[in-house]
């Protein structure tokens, strides 16, 4: 920006540029978050009347409800379906996956601990909760051993029952078989691939379209939920915020420090914290791991780390390692674990709860459209009613910019892990010399 004779300010073309790329990367989520403040405030001060909209929140969750079946098979299917060049990468492959896991798995426990101590909601009347959303699907009167709940979990005895949301598990298994069978059918079916492929592309536009009303939707839906369960859920959701923002402050400046300093002692701290200032901004600016790819690579490439490991593990991390969407999935999960009034301290769910949120920052991130996929599988592992399923989308609402951070930033830190794994200890110092 620039003064004028007069002193007034001018905005320049690159002030207008960037104002331009943050209203087109930003909009849809401002919309929502719009549309989510209007019904708020609509619930607050109106209550249990404005339930006459909503039949225009039902429109919204009706309308995903449709697209849910076919966008989750088709990406998942298609997805597998084209993992044959992934074979080749051999030794930095194999570090990759095991650094990506090593650290998701870390960020999993971290966050799990971080919900433990500050609950993101409370005060919720569970009578309200349960009127207006539905019971949590409970044990049957019948007793059935583990392997049979299992066999019933991730099975159907007809194929018609696949096609319910209700049996979204055995419609993922499916969905895998189908994948892996294409990919390992060669060119034979490559036609079947391409199939594949199209329909996730189809039904990912129908989801983009579905995403115009979102803001309308949404709304009306919060406005609904605040007029019958009280400004208790706005405090829910800004505590959910908080957690997370907090959580990630931690994350970035402390967790990744020790990776760094671990991967190349006070030299690669000191690499790290030299480097990555415009890889961090540029994710929250873009809100899009894919979007950070080409900064990334430069940056990464400053640090020290070689050119072929680099090439490979950041833009593979861009779809597969995301530690911020790890700590989402915990988070959404507690969430309705505390709304529902279900004890998350339990040693058993303290598993299943972690274990859930790898499942989601590590595979379902791996997916095109994963982030509902992921939402949709927290409901039904969990037995919570679908109707739930837009409280845990406003989640990735307000968390996205936060989780952006992490998910791209994660990947400079975990290159120089790798490199320190596949170069050896002194990897930083050789890098050095050579420049």
């Amino acid at each position: 920006m620039e003064m004028n004779g007069d002193g007034q300010l001018i905005i320049g073309n690159w002030e207008r540029k960037l104002m331009k790329n943050f209203w087109k990367n930003y909009r849809g989520t401002l919309l929502i978050l719009l549309g989510l403040v209007l019904g708020g405030i609509a619930g607050a001060v109106w209550g249990t009347k404005v339930d006459v909209v909503k039949p225009l929140g039902d429109l919204f969750l009706n309308l995903m409800y449709m697209i849910l079946i076919p966008l989750v098979f088709f990406s998942i299917s298609s997805s597998i379906a084209g993992m044959q060049e992934v074979k080749r990468l051999g030794k930095i492959l194999g570090i990759t996956v095991a650094v990506f896991l090593g650290t998701a798995l870390v960020s999993a426990v971290l966050g799990y601990l971080c919900v433990l101590i500050f609950k993101p909601i409370q005060g919720i009347d569970m009578s309200n909760v349960k009127q207006l959303m539905g019971n949590v699907k409970g044990a049957s009167g019948t007793k059935t051993s583990a392997l049979a709940q299992i066999v019933a979990t991730f099975t159907v005895d007809d194929f018609s029952k696949i096609l319910s949301k209700s049996n979204m598990l055995s419609l993922i298994v499916v969905a895998i078989l189908v994948g892996i069978a294409t990919a390992a059918s060669g060119q034979a079916a490559e036609p079947f691939a391409k199939l594949l492929n199209a329909g996730n592309v189809v039904t990912m536009r129908i989801v983009k379209y579905i995403m115009y009303y979102a803001p309308i939707g949404l709304g009306c839906f919060f406005a609904t939920v605040i007029g019958n369960l009280g400004a208790e859920m706005v405090g829910g959701y800004l505590r959910t915020l908080l957690i997370y923002v907090g959580y990630s402050l931690f994350y970035f400046f402390v967790v990744m420090s020790g990776y760094a300093y671990l991967s190349a002692g006070h030299s690669g701290f000191k690499a790290f914290w030299r480097n990555i200032s415009v890889p961090a901004i540029t994710a929250i600016a873009t809100s899009s791991s894919a979007a950070s790819i080409p900064v990334n690579l430069e940056y990464t490439k400053k640090i020290g780390v070689t050119a072929d490991i680099a090439d490979t593990v950041i833009p593979l991390g861009a779809n597969t390692h995301k530690d911020g969407s790890v700590v989402g999935g915990i988070l959404k999960t507690t969430f309705l674990f505390v709304l529902f009034g279900r004890d998350i301290a339990t040693f058993q769910n303290a598993v299943i709860i972690i274990a859930v949120g790898f499942l989601v920052g590590v595979v379902m991130s791996a997916i095109p459209g994963g982030g509902f996929v992921a939402e949709t599988v927290i409901i039904t592992i969990f037995g919570f009613p679908m109707t739930a399923l837009p409280l845990i989308l406003i989640i990735s609402e307000i968390i996205d910019i936060p989780a952006t951070l992490l998910n791209s930033t994660s990947n400079i830190t975990s290159s120089m892990l790798i490199t320190r794994f596949v170069e050896g200890k002194n990897w930083l110092s050789k890098a050095m010399r050579s420049r």
